[in-house]
């Protein structure tokens, strides 16, 4: 499913179920020693995603460990992101010549619990949400703003050290494009020297199906 919000150049590996042959490095073993089975469970299966999403790019498999502010550490010249939530694992993984930010989310098509929505939303996302519902009923808007907003700290993170609340991005959906656009509201840290200036919005696109919300942004190279 999420190869049909992501671009070709992506390396895209799902899973819906735990395989039997997933297994950790004692690295990644160690992070889990004291976690529930079922967080075991879907830490190792995503992990493996990734590591089969490494070897379509081919590179060699390797662990994949948390670094600054716990977002996953990539091989050298990679971007990639991780999602996982009942009954689904994701990875996505891409060449940083072909890819800069990437960011992806997986998320039970049902919606939020109450009073979440008042802690994720800004006031006028809340008043567009309220127009979709009645244009769109079919779509739970609260969870997918969630998810949005989850693929946008995944994809802004890693890439600028900067972390994220809620209330510091825009999302403006387009239900008929299946797309969202992200309009960041807080400073933007320096770029590099010799590198562009950093984006202030990030376009993701959306899908919906199979019980489940999934956003992903991805920016390509030329336009960071």
């Amino acid at each position: 499913m999420l190869e049909r919000i992501l671009p070709s150049c992506a390396a895209v590996v799902e899973s819906r179920v735990d395989p039997p042959e997933a297994e950790l490095y004692p690295q990644e073993a160690a992070l889990v020693t004291r976690a529930v089975a079922s967080r075991r469970r879907e830490f190792t299966t995503v992990r493996h995603c990734a590591r089969l999403a490494m070897s379509e790019l081919g590179l060699p498999p390797g662990p994949v460990l948390p670094g600054r502010h716990g977002a996953p550490q990539w091989p050298g010249r990679t971007v990639g992101s991780l999602t996982h939530c009942a009954g689904f694992r994701g990875a996505a993984l891409a060449r940083d010549t072909d890819i800069t930010m990437l960011g992806i989310d997986a998320e039970p098509h049902s919606p939020l619990r109450a009073g979440l929505l008042d802690a994720i939303a800004l006031p006028r996302e809340k008043l567009r949400l309220a127009d979709h519902r009645v244009r769109h009923p079919e779509v739970c808007w609260d969870r997918l703003l969630f998810s949005a907003k989850e693929s946008v700290y995944k994809a802004w993170n890693p890439r600028t050290g900067q972390r994220l609340g809620f209330e510091d991005a825009d999302i403006v959906f387009a239900p008929d494009t299946m797309t969202f656009t992200a309009r960041l509201l807080v400073p933007r840290p320096a770029a590099p020297a010799g590198t562009p200036p950093l984006p202030d919005r990030l376009d993701g696109r959306w899908l919906v199906g199979g019980g489940l919300v999934l956003t992903a942004i991805a920016v390509p190279a030329a336009t960071v």
